[in-house]
């Protein structure tokens, strides 16, 4: 094979027949190099680190043979099909089931599962996500941990809690377990993957040693939940739990206050018929403006399959983005067959689409990191459904703007579980936008003296440096804008409904 490099313009110049196999002898030569720079990395590290490290760096370099082999976009646009209404089970139909006597037998065989792997950096906070507090001083670990308690000393069960950990939150997160010794819930935890990030130009890795502190903390990341399945495994608590006769794990994302233990749905899984017997149900609920971007339930390849929006090929982005067309999306509430994790994992038979994800780094260095994620795995499971599910399931905290929501009285909290009040009229929640003065909790903590009565709140937009009194109600539509260098103080006992507040505190009907 002749291969023309111009000098000027570094081109290569090749016959169609050439491409193919110039392309696999790149492939092979970044492969071959990735490989060189991860023994290297190895060996500046001993005893269990390095047996850590070893088997981190085999799930890594699987990751990085997949990302060198893609070839377009993941999916045929004209394959994807509507799924079926018989494997997208309605949740009312569900609830209308009668609970069992043997609800608690079922308890029994069920694990929860918390993804604890961020951390609060973009809400201003340090440390892990889970340990802000959000409702009653009470932080997502302190309401996880009410939540499953109550479930094990009302059922006189034993489920227990899982969290998966990162190597930022794993630290903090084990001193602060101490608190929980002497409630009623066993608590395990373990730390998901850490792999190398990838410089963009070379794709090889930007650490030169296996340290996680100081400037080499930015050369590692965590590789996306999708890793959940290798390191519960790879930890021995997956073969721990099978033999403790657990036989599901209920997974979602700690900062979901929504996704509590729903016993409807874990009945519903647990009674299907011996030859149809589920491995996985994805809660999804229905979609709105908001949620454009979340991944949809498709039918591909006579399978159940997560699409989410980086797989979807440009021409077809506003598409995939209609309410009309794909009018669900994934709550990130799964319920997992942890027989058939096992199984898959030993099968090595997951196949989750690679999600690449672009960074700049604080000097400047573009770099990629290489993730999955954990609802992508549908797939490979027999028997998976979709369970749509109240939009009261999905309540996660991201922002101060949600932050807003859940510390208000539109919520009552019961035994670590927050509900809808019964005295909002109607079940939406109102939308909230915050300015950037909100963004760090701590500013947000102080510029309200207490969190205002929302119970009448259809829209609330703050922009600029707002502060808000005692006793505060917001009712219908309420806009608060103060322009730059303005101030608007909220007199404490104030009613606003319907209002617009400008920057001169004019008041004015919406």
């Amino acid at each position: 094979m002749s291969i023309k490099i111009d000098p000027i313009s570094r081109h290569v110049d090749l016959s169609k027949a050439g491409m193919a196999e110039f392309q696999e002898k790149l492939r092979l030569q970044h492969e071959t190099s990735m490989h060189k720079e991860l023994e290297k990395l190895l060996a500046t590290a001993k005893g269990a680190e390095q047996e850590i490290s070893k088997k981190d760096f085999e799930g890594f370099k699987n990751l990085f043979h997949r990302f060198l082999q893609v070839k377009g976009p993941s999916v045929k646009w004209d394959k994807i099909h509507k799924p079926p209404e018989d494997l997208i089970h309605p949740y009312d139909k569900i609830k209308a089931q009668v609970l069992p006597d043997s609800v608690a037998a079922s308890l029994n065989k069920l694990v929860v599962v918390k993804l604890n792997g961020g951390l609060g950096t973009s809400m201003g906070c340090k440390g892990p996500k889970s340990v802000i507090s959000v409702r009653n001083e009470n932080t997502f670990l302190d309401l996880t941990v009410h939540q499953i308690e109550h479930l094990n000393k009302t059922f006189n069960v034993d489920v227990p809690l899982v969290l998966m950990n990162s190597f930022n939150t794993d630290e903090d997160t084990k001193k602060i377990l101490q608190k929980y010794t002497h409630h009623r819930v066993h608590i395990h935890t373990f730390n998901q993957s850490r792999y190398p990030r990838i410089n963009k130009e070379s794709l090889l890795p930007v650490a030169k040693d296996l340290g996680v502190h100081g400037d080499h903390g930015d050369a590692w990341y965590p590789p996306g939940h999708g890793d959940i399945y290798a390191s519960f495994y790879n930890s021995g608590l997956l073969d721990q739990l099978i033999a403790a006769g657990k036989e599901y794990i209920f997974v979602s994302n700690i900062d979901n206050l929504g996704a509590t233990v729903d016993l409807f749905i874990l009945n519903h899984l647990m009674t299907q018929p011996k030859d149809k017997r589920c491995e996985f149900i994805m809660e999804v609920t229905d979609k709105t403006r908001a949620d454009v971007k979340g991944g949809t339930l498709i039918q591909y390849d006579d399978k159940l399959r997560l699409l989410e929006i980086a797989q979807v090929p440009k021409a077809h982005v506003d598409e995939f983005k209609s309410v009309t067309k794909f009018k669900i999306f994934n709550t990130n509430n799964l319920w997992i067959s942890l027989a058939a994790i096992k199984r898959l994992h030993e099968q090595n038979a997951m196949d989750m689409e690679i999600i690449v994800n672009p960074k700049t780094l604080d000097g400047g260095l573009n770099v990629i990191q290489l993730e999955t994620a954990v609802g992508a795995a549908i797939k490979a499971f027999d028997n998976a459904l979709g369970v749509n599910v109240p939009r009261s399931r999905f309540l996660p905290v991201k922002t101060s703007s949600d932050l807003l929501l859940v510390m208000s009285n539109l919520y009552s909290l019961d035994a670590g579980s927050l509900t809808m009040s019964k005295k909002r009229e109607f079940p939406s929640t109102p939308h909230v936008k915050l300015g950037s003065s909100f963004t760090k909790v701590h500013d947000f903590l102080m510029r309200f003296e207490s969190i205002p009565d929302m119970l009448e709140l259809d829209h609330l937009t703050v922009s600029g440096d707002v502060t808000f009194g005692k006793n505060v109600s917001l009712k219908g539509t309420v806009i608060i804008i103060a322009n730059h260098g303005d101030r608007i103080d909220i007199p404490a006992g104030a009613v606003l409904e319907n209002k617009i507040v400008s920057g001169n505190l004019r008041i004015l009907d919406h």
